[in-house]
């Protein structure tokens, strides 16, 4: 294996986790409630999933108690907004908080212990296809999953009949609601669906990408929503956004041991870098770029660069 190969390798590998939790926010976010507990629900999962598969040595039951996490502390997201008439943001945030504390208390007994792993299982005749092979097919189930997942997102939001009623209820919820659409109901479902994803994420933190559980999981979450704002709501933007951001924090660790600077620098410049890209995408700077662009072209860099939420997002829906 090439250097370049298992430098891509490794990046394909450590942002696996924020890829599925992007993918979960998107699914929630597009449905118009918003998740902002997603870096507390990170940590506490990581610390279900590996405190699960040191009592039971199941790693299915680490992954389904791990996503049993995220959704359940999503549930409580929905429950409280669409139910109690909570803010949104509040009760996320407040759930961030707490998840972490939990976590790090409970997980206490368990903190940098061993623990067992996914097993990597390379993927026959495409494992040898030259780059691409090492990069994407020599991988374990959950990395596979996160590759696929995109994918899957896309298919659902943009092809099929229920993705356009997710997107109708995060738009133009009273519409949809005079189409038959169950608004609430479907809320509810997406919003854990979504936190059930975030769980599985952390799963993958510390039964793939970082083993065992430790508190350095601390601000995973918070660069999952980001992503899903880099990414403009849209399956693949988000996908590309946690392999720019791993790319980056990859380049900025090789810097580290070539430049005399210190390592806070370092540590970042990868944030520095997704801030600029956000101002630069909510500016309407790329709206007078598009002046210049070539008329072939303007169609389609106009729906890869528009930045829009949907209309819904964090507002309650109310029957009349």
């Amino acid at each position: 294996m090439t250097g370049l190969e298992s430098t891509l390798r490794g990046i394909v590998r450590s942002a696996a986790p924020i890829v599925i939790a992007g993918q979960g926010e998107l699914l929630t976010e597009r449905s118009g409630v918003i998740n902002l507990a997603l870096d507390g629900t990170i940590m506490l999962s990581a610390m279900v999933a590996h405190a699960t598969v040191r009592e039971t040595d199941s790693l299915l039951l680490a992954v389904l108690a791990a996503m049993a996490v995220g959704a359940l502390v999503a549930f409580i997201v929905v429950f409280s907004s669409i139910a109690l008439r909570l803010n949104q943001v509040a009760v996320g945030f407040v759930l961030t908080l707490l998840a972490a504390d939990v976590a790090i208390f409970v997980g206490k007994p368990h903190f940098n212990q061993t623990g067992k792993a996914v097993p990597y299982r390379p993927i026959p005749v495409l494992e040898d296809i030259p780059l691409l092979g090492p990069v994407l097919f020599d991988h374990n189930a959950l990395i596979y999953f996160s590759l696929i997942l995109t994918v899957l997102v896309w298919f659902f939001i943009y092809r099929t009949r229920p993705g356009l009623t997710l997107r109708s209820i995060g738009e133009q919820p009273e519409a949809a609601f005079v189409r038959r659409a169950r608004v609430q109901a479907l809320r509810y479902f997406y919003t854990i669906a979504g936190g059930a994803l975030v769980g599985l994420a952390g799963a993958t933190f510390s039964l793939s990408v970082k083993l065992g559980w430790k508190e350095d999981l601390s601000g995973e979450g918070w660069i999952a929503l980001a992503i899903v704002i880099f990414g403009l709501w849209m399956p693949w933007r988000v996908a590309l956004g946690a392999y720019l951001i791993v790319g980056l924090r990859s380049v900025a660790m090789d810097l580290q041991g070539t430049i005399d600077l210190p390592s806070q620098v370092f540590n970042m410049l990868p944030w520095f870098l997704m801030i600029v890209t956000l101002m630069i995408a909510t500016s309407g700077v790329l709206e007078k770029v598009d002046r210049y662009m070539p008329a072939a072209l303007k169609p389609t860099m106009r729906r890869f660069l528009r930045a829009a939420p949907p209309r819904a997002l964090g507002t309650r829906f109310e029957k009349h």
